[in-house]
């Protein structure tokens, strides 16, 4: 018989962990940082984070390693990157954002004319007053991203370009923290922190995640155990996929979390494998919550789509509010800190909260007692007792009859909490208080797996 521990008051304890204002304040902090695939940036992105958590490690592969189909990029750092007139005036600045840079823009130095410039620039003609973010990672060329109106201005006959950046060997880095449980199988977050000064598409997750992290390492008796990976987009997911391969197998579920902070409802897109148990505790999950969706797979978007290859095709999901692409700010400068929520960072935070009490303590009670129903009465749970003060109705509706009911009808050893939650149409958490108050009496023993057929 393999059972498990209950833990019925785990989502409060999560959700109670944290505050909006928390939250919000990582996103503030790392919003100035200068991020990229590789370099400076993304090395202090991972030492923010490591200072806040704890057996926080990062990982450094050298330039040109292969990673599975890939080899690992130079490394790429810019100190400074200006367009002057021939008089001197600074007309684009780097200091001014972080998005005026091409990203793994070459160094340049020298006077150009106008129409070569404006073969380097990249600008938004829809979005007149917004500059974009965009990247040259694999074909060597240098540039800037300016605003539409501010490639207008431009009117002189030459410029003076100086960009002081370099791009030669040296390192990618990720990093990582594996929160251990009683279970080596393990659940699976994955953010990417690549992105300069994108508040919503980067620094919400890490936020929730720090957060999410510094719970869960001081929450006791935790059953699976949880690893959270912050890796530079597509090539640093490849690059842990190819570090990892032996421990993917130990991935029972997982979400690469993005674009949390936004006004949105929230989005689930589903794992590759239709059968993840991933997709369907999110599936469910996600029907209850406000303006929300689920969207099918699709090979493009985020780092899901390596996690989901085939070769691995791991039950990993994706969690956003606003899609990636599908929302006027994304890879924009409007994307900033008035654009990210404190209260959406802390409900995207609670559903997460929500999703890992479900994932440990969804198991299959069995009852004591199957023949007829148990007396309760006699053990003090008809009528049911109030709840007690630190469950409030913020975290869940306290059990009534009909849920202990359920639980008890259902506790064959055939249906987990999770089925029985869908069955009877109350709250996985009031199913699982109601299973905790059965289990306290004495009425039900707990497995981990079903019962044999």
């Amino acid at each position: 018989m393999n059972s498990r521990m209950l833990n019925p008051r785990l989502y409060p304890e999560l959700r109670r962990a944290t505050s909006p204002d928390a939250l919000f304040r990582h996103v503030e902090a790392l919003f100035p940082i200068l991020r990229s695939i590789t370099g400076e940036g993304i090395r202090q992105t991972l030492d923010y984070i490591s200072e806040r958590t704890r057996e926080f490690i990062t990982v450094d592969i050298p330039s040109g390693t292969p990673v599975l189909d890939w080899n690992i990029p130079d490394e790429w750092n810019v100190k400074a990157a200006t367009i002057r007139t021939c008089n001197g005036d600074i007309v684009v600045d780097l200091a001014a954002s972080n998005l005026h840079i091409l990203q793994y823009s070459v160094p340049f130095h020298g006077r150009v004319s106008k129409e070569v410039l404006f073969g380097h620039l990249f600008s938004l003609p829809e979005q007149p007053d917004l500059i974009p973010y965009k990247t040259s990672y694999y074909i060597r060329n240098w540039g800037f991203c300016v605003s539409e109106n501010q490639k207008a201005s431009l009117t002189d006959p030459e410029y003076d370009i100086d960009i002081d950046a370099s791009l030669e060997p040296g390192h990618l880095t990720y990093g990582e923290v594996l929160i251990a449980g009683r279970s080596d199988e393990e659940i699976f977050f994955s953010v990417h922190c690549c992105h300069p000064s994108l508040a919503n598409d980067n620094l919400s997750s890490i936020a929730i995640a720090i957060e999410l992290i510094r719970t869960l390492q001081a929450t006791d008796h935790l059953h699976f155990s949880y690893r959270f990976v912050f890796v530079p987009g597509t090539i640093g997911a490849i690059a842990w996929l190819a570090k990892n391969i032996g421990n993917t197998q130990k991935i029972r579920n997982g979400l690469v979390l993005s674009c949390l902070g936004d006004k949105g409802g929230l989005t689930y897109k589903k794992s590759r494998n239709e059968d993840a148990s991933t997709n369907r505790y999110l599936e469910w999950l996600i029907e209850k919550e406000p303006d929300a969706s689920v969207r099918e797979f699709e090979p493009y978007g985020y780092d899901e789509r390596q996690y989901c290859s085939p070769g691995f095709n791991l039950p990993v999901g994706c969690l956003m509010r606003s899609p990636n692409g599908m929302f006027p700010e994304y890879h924009t400068s409007a994307d900033n800190l008035d654009f990210v929520q404190p209260v959406a960072l802390l409900k995207s935070y609670n559903f997460i909260a929500r999703f890992i009490s479900m994932l440990e303590n969804d198991f299959y009670p069995v009852s004591r007692y199957p023949f007829g129903e148990p007396q309760l009465g006699r053990r003090g749970l008809y009528p049911l007792p109030a709840a007690p003060p630190d469950i409030t109705e913020d975290d869940a509706d306290w059990p009534d009859q009909m849920s202990i009911l359920w639980v008890l009808n259902l506790s064959d050893g055939h249906h987990s909490l999770f089925d029985m939650a869908r069955q009877s149409g109350k709250s996985l958490q009031t199913i699982i208080l109601a299973t905790g108050i059965l289990e306290k009496a004495d009425l039900l023993d707990i497995h981990q797996f079903p019962a044999a057929v």
